[in-house]
């Protein structure tokens, strides 16, 4: 895991949906809050331009954020971000108080490595197609791994990678595998390109045009 980033914040005292937008035009902020646990839900704003550079790393996703609040520090991971839906700049974040001693649920970035090098694409021609980029696990705040690594190496033409395929880090439980089979998703495929025919496919049309045997 990597270390902490340090995010700072100020109580935020006016609220609702006029307050927001008013800190967002006029002061260049960002609305949030941090929640959880034993303690009260605080309201809280950001300085727009550092939650985006921040925000910016991937590994600010998946890792335990000091959230300094006016000199007060909680422990916390980002929850939720509320983008704008045309321009893409955050509009709300949560941050959700977690305990060195407690499971967490969040999700980690997958890393798909030798996509250049896989058996499906170098002596079948296929083509690497991704199903998901991250997905979602189960650990101590001090277990969340930066990323889980996908290998690609040896998957063949029209194999499918699934949540169990991957090697989780010790400690680190898929939240999905853990509803049992039924829930083990795929994660990549090497597919074959556009326009190309299957063996199937061949076999198929070549016996479309074969003509029936003559009768005797």
């Amino acid at each position: 895991m990597s270390d902490s980033f340090e995010v700072q914040a100020q109580v935020r005292v006016d609220e609702g949906k006029g307050a927001s937008r008013r800190l967002r035009r006029l002061e260049a902020k960002v609305p949030g809050v941090v929640y959880g646990g034993t303690a009260a839900a605080i309201s809280i704003s950001l300085i727009r331009k550092d939650l985006e550079k921040m925000m910016e790393q991937e590994t600010f996703y998946a890792s335990v954020l000091n959230v300094n609040v006016d000199g007060n520090v909680e422990t916390a991971i980002l929850k939720d971000v509320q983008r704008h839906p045309a321009k893409g700049f955050p509009m709300h974040v949560d941050f959700l108080r977690v305990q060195a001693d407690k499971a967490i649920k969040v999700n980690v970035p997958l890393h798909f490595t030798n996509e250049d090098v896989c058996e499906g694409v170098k002596m079948g021609g296929g083509m690497v197609q991704h199903q998901a980029t991250d997905i979602e696990v189960q650990c101590l705040p001090g277990d969340i791994p930066d990323y889980i690594e996908v290998d690609m190496t040896a998957v063949e033409l029209g194999q499918i990678v699934h949540l169990s395929d991957l090697t989780l880090p010790a400690g680190v439980e898929s939240t999905a595998l853990a509803l049992g089979d039924d829930h083990d998703l795929a994660i990549a495929s090497v597919i074959a390109p556009r326009g190309s025919k299957t063996e199937d496919d061949a076999d198929d049309t070549e016996a479309e045009g074969e003509e029936p045997a003559a009768e005797e």
